[in-house]
């Protein structure tokens, strides 16, 4: 299984911003797929999740950011709304089979990670 992050870049506070994960191999449409990131100085922290339709977010994200797939194209994507300087971060994308529902916030249970993609709010 293989992911690819990609979208980022550096915007204005208040902007949107819209993130995509392109998978290839073998992923399932019922696998969990996950956005997580890494400020700066900071510990990777889950974002948000999906899986059959049902979605999770962190709190810091909730109401602004949208979490959403589309099977057939085997994408995953992440709109970002209403930017603040705090979202600064490297973001990745992650999928595995065996994410329990209660730990969708755990990056143990992930199994496969894209490389990154940079998102930087000023401002």
């Amino acid at each position: 299984v293989q992911l690819q992050a990609f979208g980022g870049g550096l915007v204005q506070a208040g902007d949107s911003l819209r993130l995509s994960c392109a998978a290839s191999g073998r992923t399932a449409n019922a696998w969990t797929m996950g956005w997580f990131r890494r400020a700066p100085g900071k510990e990777r922290e889950f974002v948000a999740a999906i899986r059959s339709g049902s979605t999770s977010y962190a709190d810091s994200v909730k109401g602004r950011f949208t979490i959403s797939r589309d099977n057939a194209k085997k994408m995953l994507y992440l709109q970002m709304n209403n930017l603040k300087p705090e979202d600064t971060a490297v973001y990745f994308c992650a999928t595995s089979n065996r994410v329990i529902w209660s730990e969708l916030h755990n990056h143990n249970f992930y199994d496969y990670w894209g490389q990154g993609t940079q998102v930087t709010v000023s401002s």
